[in-house]
């Protein structure tokens, strides 16, 4: 595919692809190993929430400074920093001895992990013609999808067979081997570069962090209502004065332009509930089948493959579907089957009939597929391009907000209806998650009354692009 490429540009692409396997391998495998942390830290595995919320929240303030950075500093030397920090914090995390220093070392894998995507698509950018752009990002993407497929059950794996420390200590080869090929083998790329909005990124970073910590701040955290409170009262403070630092100010760091467009507001709004549900799942089903079902951890990490096959094997048919049914009528339909669909898999696992979880789980992962990417490409379908880079980086900013605040709000449920006694697959640790599931159930559907203001006569046809060399049509 890339024959028209030199040896090191090769190299190069291969050296973006381990960073995007790194990451997206990380963003699976801690899940099923949550139990087994727990146990090991001397905590309740209702309480672990904080190991992926601290990650995802991290990624998701660094998110608009990571583009930047590389441009002013350069794309080698901000890869390799992304590198090291994400490795060095997989080190720290498998020495981690409490809960509180797991958590702060998440977030130096965060800081690593939240440049290394973005930095590795700009990298790929400079380095090969723009007419094989997308067939460079599909090549090093590739290994971004099989880290989700290989994660929950190598995760499994390796925390039964071993210990949970090594789901972090097998960043340390790929990550050296990453470093030094980084070091040797990619130019450091540099841009000429805007001032960047300082002021504006504090303020958002206030705001997403803050309410984040008031979310789990009383039942997860242990703080006092009058701190939650004074947490809630700051960030909104900091996003109110986000939007009037941002009013007709051209250098703010997501112009208020991008909410003129009216499928990008519905979609982003649609984006940021939609996924809070979604974001509920992978940290729901693990520790169910574990705590609730008492499966092992390899077991339960093997249960989740299907639902992965499921996303990927719908990518391919999402084209289709939506331009036969049209975007209102697919995000409806796909948000209130997520919700039934998580509703039958908690009933098919209390039947014991569990020759259809994968079954279920399959469908699962189809259906959120089809979901997300229609959600995205609404969401962007009609941005001018002079705002398309900062809605895009709005947008993934606002999709790892939601599923950090997802798997808070699970955290949440489940702490409620337990009251934090944890006793596996006993009747009261069910009930726990009956409940829970309800209301996850709940919040999966609700974001259908936001995908009902969507035009019923939106085209779908108008955000299909051509790949280069190919007759077919795909969603951007």
């Amino acid at each position: 595919m890339f024959t028209r490429h030199t040896a090191s540009v090769q190299w190069q692409l291969w050296i973006v692809a381990f960073g995007f396997f790194m990451q997206a391998l990380d963003t699976t495998i801690v899940n099923t190993a949550l139990p087994s942390m727990a146990a090991s830290l001397g905590e309740s595995p209702l309480r672990m929430q904080p190991v992926i919320v601290s990650y995802v929240l991290t990624v998701a303030v660094m998110l608009p400074a990571s583009g930047w950075l590389a441009d002013k500093i350069g794309t080698q030397r901000i890869f390799l920093s992304a590198i090291v920090l994400f490795t060095f914090g997989s080190i720290l995390c498998a020495q981690a001895e409490t809960l509180n220093e797991l958590v702060a070392y998440r977030v130096i894998q965060g800081v690593g992990g939240a440049m290394m995507v973005p930095v590795g698509r700009l990298t790929v950018m400079k380095i090969v013609p723009r007419e094989q752009y997308m067939a460079a990002m599909t090549f090093v993407t590739l290994p971004g999808q099989i880290g989700p497929l290989l994660g929950p059950a190598l995760g499994g794996f390796l925390v039964q067979y071993a210990s949970w420390q090594w789901i972090f200590l097998i960043n340390l080869p790929v990550g050296i081997v990453g470093a030094i090929a980084t070091l040797l083998l990619m130019p450091n790329y540099r841009m000429q570069t805007r001032r960047f909005d300082i002021s504006g990124f504090i303020m958002l970073v206030i705001g997403m962090a803050t309410l984040t910590l008031a979310l789990d701040g009383h039942k997860g955290l242990g703080i006092s209502t009058t701190a939650v409170a004074g947490l809630i009262l700051l960030g909104c403070a900091a996003l109110a004065g986000y939007w009037w630092h941002a009013k007709g100010n051209s250098r703010a760091l997501f112009s208020l332009r991008l909410f003129k467009t009216e499928t990008y507001k519905i979609g982003l709004t649609g984006s940021l509930l939609g996924r809070i549900g979604s974001g509920m799942l992978p940290f729901m089903t693990p520790l169910f089948l574990q705590v609730g079902m008492g499966f092992s951890p390899f077991h339960s990490g093997l249960m989740m493959i299907p639902m992965i096959i499921g996303s990927m094997g719908m990518k391919r048919i999402v084209v289709q579907v939506v331009n036969r049914f049209g975007y209102r009528q697919v995000l409806i339909a796909t948000t209130l089957l997520l919700a039934l669909v998580s509703l039958i898999f908690l009933l098919v696992a209390m039947l014991g009939w569990l020759y259809l979880l994968p079954v279920v789980l399959f469908f699962q992962g189809m259906i959120n597929s089809l979901r997300f990417s229609t959600m995205n490409t609404l969401t962007l379908k009609d941005l001018p391009d002079r705002l398309a880079s900062s809605g895009n980086s709005l947008l993934s900013m606002v999709m790892q907000l939601s599923m950090s605040l997802g798997v808070s709000m699970a955290g949440i449920l489940l702490g409620s209806f337990a009251h934090h006694q944890v006793v596996a697959d006993s009747p009261a640790i069910h009930s726990a998650f009956i409940y829970s599931y309800g209301c996850m159930a709940l919040i999966i559907a609700l974001p259908a009354l936001v995908f009902a203001r969507v035009p019923a006569n939106l085209a779908p046809s108008r955000t299909l692009t051509k790949e280069p060399g190919r007759s077919s049509t795909r969603l951007p």
